[in-house]
């Protein structure tokens, strides 16, 4: 077991500051490696120092493993925590970080090799016993057609080393498939460096849940679900934990399918399975499998009490599963809210620039991760997430009912943020009902983007 003293985090905004608060905790001196376009931002405050990672352009320094290494090296770090995007899935610096002696807070380069291609990933699924959506290769027009044959219309195309909802192309009829596919293939391999793309049934009523699990490579537990299927273009905006309205039967079923494949990876870190439910069939399937921390993980957080950074931390140390499947217990409900730098008016058009102002809500419940205040830069090279309203409650309503009046607090002044949409989205009937499927929100905005204040 490797004691981890001072943690190199390399990544930004948000999820840099949410490690740092972490590593406070812990006694842990975090580090943070920084872009030229971020030293001077709020996480570069918040850690005990700062190196210089490169340019502002994330191909010279957070999706460079040559500067991260380079980065823990000059600082003399124990480990090296990716957060999430970037390099978090990325085998080449867990394989770096090995070679020079250094901790990569994620699982060993097998399983993300293993679950970082999705056809592999599918194979292992099914090998571990999961259910997948109906699909096959696409290695030309010929096999795609003959994979639509007998997948049926609609489907989609991905991208085998897509993620995070990029890459993925709705294809209506066979009369589409020709030029979606060689669009798919085009923008594959411009944004992934992999021009392989797969087809999959397209699943109408489907809804997006996600089991988080956490392993040592020995065993692994469940750390119960999210439900994500508020998204737009395949992009996560609103999460909840745990998915309302999943019949016990099939809640059990998800979790112990995602412990499954977990147990088959030997997977050693957190991870999260991703299922699609299909809401007229009563059935899931498999999608993919995460191998970092989420976004969303805090909504996991507020209702088992645990600190999964730490957890993660821990895991890379070496040391064995601080947890048994019956020590989670999940209590009450919580919701969080994906704040970013966007003009849904103008089609959720980024808008960069300087914030004046800032006043964030306080109250039970009520947790705000962020990485900005008055005077920040908003800087238009990387994702636009500027904070994250998580909130809890003793059940689903209350916790919904929280977050309005959480919305109605929360003031970013300077730049557009998306907060009008969410304080509309929980306004929404169909919303509060709960148990909506993937293909909600864009009817949500046809009706209501006009009237969001």
């Amino acid at each position: 077991m490797r004691r981890i003293r001072r943690l190199l985090i390399a990544n930004r905004g948000e999820i840099a500051a949410r490690v740092i608060r972490s590593c406070r905790r812990l006694g842990i001196e975090p580090v943070l490696a920084a872009s030229d376009a971020d030293l001077e931002s709020l996480p570069a405050r918040l850690a005990d120092r700062v190196v210089r990672l490169g340019p502002a352009d994330a191909g010279r320094s957070y999706l460079d493993p040559a500067a991260v290494v380079r980065a823990a090296q000059a600082v003399d770090a124990d480990a090296v925590h990716p957060g999430y995007g970037f390099l978090s899935e990325n085998p080449s610096l867990a394989r770096a970080c090995a070679a020079a002696g250094i901790v990569f807070v994620g699982p060993a380069p097998e399983s993300l090799e293993a679950v970082g291609d999705k056809l592999t990933a599918r194979s292992h699924a099914l090998t571990a016993g999961l259910p997948v959506v109906p699909g096959g290769e696409a290695g030309g027009l010929d096999q795609a057609r003959a994979v639509a044959a007998e997948v049926g219309y609609p489907l989609l195309v991905k991208a085998v080393g897509g993620g995070g909802g990029r890459g993925m192309k709705l294809v209506a009829g066979p009369e589409d498939l020709a030029h979606t596919l060689d669009l798919a293939v085009s923008e594959a391999a411009a944004a992934f460096g992999d021009p392989r793309v797969y087809l999959e049934r397209y699943v109408s009523s489907g809804r997006h849940v996600e089991v988080q699990v956490l392993g040592d490579g020995e065993r692994a537990v469940a750390l119960g679900d999210r439900d994500c299927s508020v998204q737009r273009r395949y992009q996560k905006l609103f999460e909840e934990a745990p998915a309302p309205l999943l019949p016990d039967a099939l809640r059990a079923q998800m979790a112990a399918a995602a412990l499954a494949l977990a147990e088959h990876l030997r997977y050693r870190g957190l991870g999260t399975v991703e299922l699609l439910v299909d809401r007229e069939r009563g059935t899931f399937y498999f999608l993919e499998m995460n191998a970092r921390i989420q976004v969303e993980h805090p909504v996991t957080e507020m209702v088992t009490g645990l600190d999964l950074v730490a957890e993660q931390l821990a895991v890379a140390e070496g040391q064995p599963l601080r947890l048994r499947q019956e020590d989670v217990v999940l209590a009450g409900h919580a919701v969080e809210c994906r704040i970013n730098a966007e003009d849904a008016a103008l089609g959720f058009r980024p808008s960069p620039g300087r914030i004046d102002r800032v006043v964030l809500p306080v109250g039970d419940g009520i947790r705000v991760d962020t990485h900005v205040q008055g005077g920040s830069v908003v800087p238009p090279y990387y994702d636009s997430l500027l904070a994250k309203v998580i909130v809890h409650g003793v059940d689903r309503a209350d916790a919904l009912a929280r977050a309005r009046a959480a919305l109605e607090l929360l003031r970013i002044e300077g730049v557009a943020t998306t907060a009008p949409v969410h304080r509309a989205l929980l306004a929404d009937p169909e919303f509060a009902a709960g148990g909506v499927d993937t293909a909600f929100f864009e009817r949500f905005l046809a009706s209501a983007l006009v009237g969001v204040p």
